[in-house]
């Protein structure tokens, strides 16, 4: 017997520490992968755990695609230099710093990796500055480091860090040149030497400049170096500190691998330190090529450059770093706090996918033939990140849409004002709404042939519906009244082809043409509703009355379609009883307060959606098992009971805490066995925040210029508190066994309850080691 008992409690223990190993340290949950810098569609470096769980020093930072963008950290204490970021080779022997702990919120991840007797916190801050626009456009993020000795005594400690010409490009053979601006501000900038403005290779730009900055005042301790990697980092391990040189010998970012180097002498000490600060930020100039009237092409900046310049801006970020980090923590309190009033797995899913959504918008700003700044031309792009690269997709802007509603709903007039714009010239031949601006950001140029992808009331209908609730969030008709006519002829093309669509695509364009699409039907009906409302808003009451009449007559047609034979449900397409799918559009029924569908409908579906659940949620339609998060997340908001709303929000929490990803954040997968389907690191996870949206009762407002206030979330105040636990005080990560028990076998034989629970008590001291 004792045997056995023995056999079952090292066994339960080793797979216990083999499935567990990744999440004993995290806070709230180990993501498939952790945002590090992640501020554009250009800047966007990860963390991707992989195997159970990935330290800092398991693996390089990779841009969202997975190519690895060069960032490497020491820390030496007394005589010992360990690593703390990256896996660097080809040098001087040093040792590896242990995962201690991570966390992630909806701006910061943070780890404590310790150094044998200095614990050293890294924190990642990609600020969310939504309501000041010149702080938000700037590309920057911030790396900062503080230690504290762990034993209760003091020692010498000095950091380093570096970043290589990866950052500039994937294609590793291109040449790149680099400079480095001395002063109380140190700046590394780099750039390939033949850049090629607005051009991408693998979703990677190929111009614009990398910049890796920290404040150096006078006697601060603050070394920089340039030069191959091999040599600097062996610089920093056998002298810690830096040589105060620049390597001029410019070349391949391949080529000896050049870096961009900082260290900074921490001196003798025990408590823990001020924070070392480093910002990394990637540039464009000009950022966006537009089309405007008569096919002129418009070039435009990132907005920051109207009141600065990046030369200017970067002590500026630099010094700014404690005032940005109590924003920080604010702006992560308030969501944390909204989202945790419908669940923790809810508030978990919205902390991730904040930065992320952030990350593939750009602010931007024109200037006059004079070269003066068109301050009230503000435009925003989003890139359509991993599904297609286009600018501006309208079907990816509509299921991002809750995050500027929640945040700041001026940064979606802005990007919505981008497609008005275009299509109010004329040069689009369609009598619907175009699909995208462009099909390779950052070139937003059009398709003056009409040739862009089809969706016509897929886009149609998205038009309307977010144009209407920009301005019921904040009271500005403007918009509406500026562009009434085009949102009139989309309305009128509504009311021909969405009560029975044609054989067309919706903005789930992955499963294919149908017609008579139940769901598209709802999102062409709502549109309509809409157009009833805006009619009002801008004083047409005739027009209004007809609109409204029109889908109200349309909702009961499409109610004696959209059944299945016995009523239990919405079909996917009509007249095919055994089909089902997501009705997803049915929320911006209740986002725009129309409520011309009946409650019985979303009863009828509350009811359905638990009897065709999988492993990983409700797939998307009966065509296939897979779903894309954000269609679950909606679908969750406008269910009429809890237990089916957290069935929705619980299979993606699911999901993405399964380790079955490495990818940031993707949100298209499969609800049996939780396989990828390919999408990573998209903006549409601000769809996420849907909930919040119909939670929402901020005031409405009407902001303008650089500081725009009260029309989202308030990021303000002075709480400096992150309202989060940092989870277990958890030591050692490197856990990393498999539970493979290949070599013995046990009985499957368990001990008699009492012993259970002792033994399970003696599994709690055995784990208080890792804890």
């Amino acid at each position: 017997m004792l045997s056995l008992v023995t056999c079952w409690f090292f066994s339960s223990v080793l797979i216990t520490l083999s499935r567990g190993a990744a999440l004993l340290n995290t806070s709230p949950f180990a993501p498939p992968s952790y945002p590090l810098a992640v501020r554009s569609p250009y800047l966007s470096t990860w963390l991707a755990q992989k195997d159970g769980g990935t330290a800092l020093n398991d693996d390089w930072s990779r841009f969202y695609t997975g190519q690895i963008t060069g960032w490497a950290g020491f820390i030496k204490v007394d005589n010992t230099t360990y690593s703390f970021l990256g896996t660097p080779g080809g040098v001087t022997s040093y040792a590896k710093a242990t995962h201690k702990s991570a966390q992630f919120t909806s701006t910061q991840s943070k780890f404590v990796m310790t150094a044998g007797p200095v614990d050293l916190t890294v924190t990642f801050l990609s600020p969310v500055e939504p309501h000041n626009l010149t702080k938000q456009s700037f590309p920057f993020s911030y790396l900062a480091l503080t230690a504290a000795a762990n034993d209760g005594s003091t020692h010498s400690v000095s950091v380093y860090s570096d970043i290589s010409g990866e950052w500039l490009s994937g294609n590793t053979s291109l040449a790149m040149n680099w400079t480095t601006t001395t002063g109380d501000t140190l700046v590394h900038q780099a750039q390939l030497q033949d850049p090629s403005p607005f051009a991408e290779i693998d979703d990677r730009t190929q111009y614009g400049s990398v910049y890796y900055a920290t404040q150096a005042p006078a006697n601060a301790g603050v070394t920089y170096q340039t030069g191959a990697d091999v040599d600097v980092r062996n610089q920093f391990i056998n002298q810690g500190v830096l040589s105060n040189t620049e390597d001029s010998d410019f070349r391949a970012i391949q080529e000896r691998w050049p870096v961009l180097a900082f260290a900074h002498d921490l001196g003798n000490i025990s408590e823990s330190t001020i924070p070392v600060v480093v910002a990394i930020g990637h540039v464009r100039d000009p950022a966006i090529q537009y089309i405007v009237a008569d096919g002129a092409i418009q070039k435009r900046s990132l907005y920051f450059l109207s009141q600065t310049t990046v030369a200017d801006n970067i002590p500026s970020f630099l010094s700014d770093y404690t005032d940005a980090i109590t924003r920080a923590n604010n702006f992560d309190n308030t969501v944390q706090s909204d989202a945790s009033s419908i669940s923790s797995d809810y508030a978990d899913i919205v902390a991730l996918s904040i930065r992320q959504a952030f990350a593939g918008t750009e602010i931007t700003l024109s200037q006059s033939s004079n070269g003066s700044w068109n301050g009230e031309d503000v435009l925003v792009f989003m890139k359509e990140i991993s599904s297609d690269g286009d600018v501006n997709t309208v079907d990816v802007m509509f299921p991002a849409w809750p995050l500027f509603l929640y945040t700041n709903p001026e940064l979606g007039k802005y990007m919505l004002n981008a497609v008005f714009e275009y299509q109010a010239t004329g040069q689009y031949p369609n009598r619907y709404s175009v699909h995208d601006i462009g099909s390779n950001y950052p070139n937003a140029t059009g398709h003056n042939d009409g040739k862009d992808e089809a969706m016509p009331v897929e886009e149609s209908g998205n038009m309307i519906i977010m144009a209407l609730s920009y301005a019921q969030k904040t009271g500005d008709t403007s918009q509406l009244a500026k562009y009434l006519d085009l949102l009139d002829q989309w309305a009128q093309f509504l009311i021909s082809d969405s009560l029975i669509p044609a054989h067309q695509l919706s903005t789930d364009d992955f499963a294919g043409t149908l017609a008579n699409q139940t769901n598209l039907a709802i999102k062409g009906i709502v549109g309509i509703g809409a157009m009833a409302k805006i009619a009002d808003m801008v004083g047409d009451d005739t027009k209004s009355n007809n609109y409204s009449a029109i889908a109200s007559d349309y909702v009961s047609q499409w109610q004696n379609m959209a059944f299945s034979d016995d009523k239990s449900h919405l079909t996917l397409s009509y007249g095919n009883s055994s089909s089902w799918g997501l009705s997803y559009n049915l929320y911006a029924d209740k986002l725009l307060n129309l409520n011309i569908f009946p409650q019985s409908v979303y009863e009828t579906q509350t009811k359905w959606y638990p009897t065709v659940a999988n492993k990983y949620g409700i797939p998307l339609d009966t065509r296939h098992t897979y779903v894309l998060s954000g269609w679950e997340i909606w679908t969750a908001a406008i269910m009429t009971n809890n237990s089916t709303r957290d069935l929705f929000i619980s299979s993606v929490k699911d999901w993405v805490s399964s380790g079955l990803s490495s990818q940031p954040f993707g949100d298209f997968y499969n609800t049996t066995d939780g396989g990828v389907q390919g999408f990573k690191a998209r903006p549409v996870v601000g769809g996420h925040l849907a909930l919040l949206v119909l939670n929402d009762t901020n005031s409405k407002g009407d902001p303008t210029g650089d500081n725009a206030t009260n029309t989202g979330i308030n990021t303000g105040g002075g709480s400096d508190g992150d309202g989060n636990s940092t989870g277990s005080n958890s030591g050692n990560s490197g856990s990393d066994g498999d539970g493979d028990q290949a070599d013995w076998a046990c009985p499957s034989v368990l001990p008699p309850v009492p012993l259970l629970l002792a033994l399970f008590a003696l599994m709690i001291l055995q784990l208080s080691q890792y804890l």
